[in-house]
């Protein structure tokens, strides 16, 4: 399964959540577990992630939530710099997932 970029749009209100780039890491990998889950896959089945920074200097704040999410054998990962995210979001996670057993 390939999930596209996730964003740091709360679900209910459509709008991003507040703060910095540790809670909109926190927004994005609670929308892409929502959208695994919702299609019979898990974080444990992510076999690839990319995440897309605004600021590579925010990469430790980033990881210290990332690995809250991934807590056994953290999937392959990709980290790059990307100007101009959707919505001037400071984080954007991309995954690719296992589906079924």
């Amino acid at each position: 399964m390939f999930v596209s970029g996730q964003i740091p749009t709360d679900p209910q209100t459509g709008q991003f959540v507040a703060g910095g780039i540790t809670e909109q890491t926190q927004q994005v990998l609670n929308n892409l577990k929502a959208v695994l889950e919702a299609s019979g896959s898990s974080l444990d089945k992510v076999v690839k992630t990319t995440v897309f920074l605004a600021d590579m200097k925010e990469f430790s704040a980033m990881n210290e939530v990332y690995a809250t999410f991934f807590t056994g054998a953290p999937p392959a990962r990709a980290t790059v710099a990307a100007a101009g995210l959707p919505r001037d979001a400071r984080v954007e996670i991309e995954a690719v997932a296992l589906v079924g057993e």
